[in-house]
């Protein structure tokens, strides 16, 4: 991205895992960045302190629209997240990531902000009978989660057909790397296989543990980000993979991380993850670069 103070951008979700390092690589681009993020899920202290945040919700669009004004881009990565939590509070879950989601593209709107991109999600897809999963199977998610996801990506193309606002959607598989939350219920796995260790209890598999996921690093995901913003050849609500292009299974991160281990029961998720990234080599010039076993060996080395 042409490094010029003059460019506004608005990081939406900003003070969370994912946003937080995306702020950090657009500050360190000489970019003006305002981060929207109602700590939630996010934290102050991950907010770069150059860049500007504003403590709000994306529900409340009279506070957020102003923001808004005179920004290039905006990158969207606010929601409730985790498909569990969504099947226990649907509505609470629906408010932030399809309503709130509304709020963004208004705001943009209004703002004439030059480009969307949203973040959103592979559990849009659910269980497919065929890897990898490419982005013109028919979505069928398994979770109030994935359909929110699912309705945020419908939204985003609308307004590109009917308003002009040109927007991008990429879909990340299982996103992991330094800041990644292990508290709670709905803790990733690699967060809270590392959590476990270091407090040295077993580490928890859900069900059987060959479940397999396709995980990619936050750099990835990040650069992503950026390439989309950039990239001529997206405007037009296309929905993009991001993911590492290879998966793991979750007794193979066990191993990978270390200790004793305990099966809990199975939960509802998809059965494997796979992700077809040609389409982002296509629009994007983007592919993966960080290697999952370089990615854990880095976390394991931060304990």
């Amino acid at each position: 991205m042409k490094k010029n103070i003059r460019d506004k951008v608005v990081v939406v979700g900003g003070a969370g895992f994912i946003g937080s390092h995306l702020v950090d690589e657009l500050v360190r681009d000489g970019l003006n960045v305002h981060v929207v993020d109602n700590l939630s899920q996010g934290k102050k202290s991950n907010v770069h302190p150059r860049a500007k945040l504003h403590v709000m919700d994306i529900i409340d669009l009279p506070s957020i629209a102003p923001v808004f004004k005179n920004a290039k881009y905006v990158f969207h990565l606010a929601a409730l997240p985790r498909v569990q939590y969504s099947i226990e509070h649907p509505s609470e879950t629906n408010a932030a990531n399809v309503d709130g989601t509304l709020n963004i593209l208004i705001a943009s709107r209004k703002n004439k902000v030059k480009k969307v991109v949203f973040s959103a999600s592979s559990s849009a897809y659910g269980d497919q009978k065929q890897l990898p999963l490419r982005e013109d199977m028919l979505p069928n998610p398994k979770s109030p989660y994935g359909l929110q996801k699912l309705m945020g990506e419908q939204y985003m193309k609308l307004w590109s057909l009917v308003y002009g606002l040109p927007t991008v959607s990429l879909r990340y598989f299982n996103v992991y790397g330094e800041r990644q939350s292990s508290e709670g219920a709905y803790a990733l796995v690699i967060a809270k296989f590392l959590a476990q260790k270091k407090q040295g209890v077993p580490l928890t598999i859900t069900g059987t543990g060959k479940q397999t996921r396709d995980f990619t690093h936050v750099r990835d995901v990040v650069r992503a980000n950026i390439l989309a913003a950039k990239s001529r050849k997206t405007g037009r609500g296309e929905v993009i993979n991001i993911g590492g292009g290879d998966n793991q299974s979750v007794r193979k991160v066990a191993s990978l991380i270390g200790g004793k281990v305990k099966h809990v029961p199975p939960r509802l998720e998809p059965r494997d993850t796979l992700a077809d990234v040609s389409k982002a080599k296509k629009l994007l010039g983007w592919k993966p670069t960080v290697k999952f076993e370089d990615g854990i060996k880095e976390l394991l080395d931060l304990q």
